[in-house]
């Protein structure tokens, strides 16, 4: 991003952007960006929505408890190691 340097900013303005800060818990440089978006209509970016989608909700979730227990019974298995392979 850019940068820019203000001088001779006006006792009055560096108040404001002070207390902005202070109220809104942010910092200097983040309060100016505020200030300068409301003051010429930039409006803040909106968080990006999270879509919850069921296409796939048939096939997930879809297993029986049995078939479930059988199924974890099988991981189990394949998760043993083998000692005499590792020395």
């Amino acid at each position: 991003m850019k940068q820019l340097t203000i001088r001779d900013l006006p006792p009055e303005v560096e108040r404001a952007v002070r207390e902005e800060s202070k109220k809104e818990n942010v910092s200097l440089n983040r309060a100016v960006i505020r200030l300068l978006k409301k003051a010429i209509g930039v409006r803040e970016a909106k968080p990006r929505e999270k879509f919850v989608y069921h296409d796939l909700d048939e096939l997930a979730g879809a297993w029986s408890v049995a078939e479930a227990e059988e199924f974890d019974r099988y991981l189990g298995e394949q998760r043993r190691i083998d000692e005499e392979l590792w020395k």
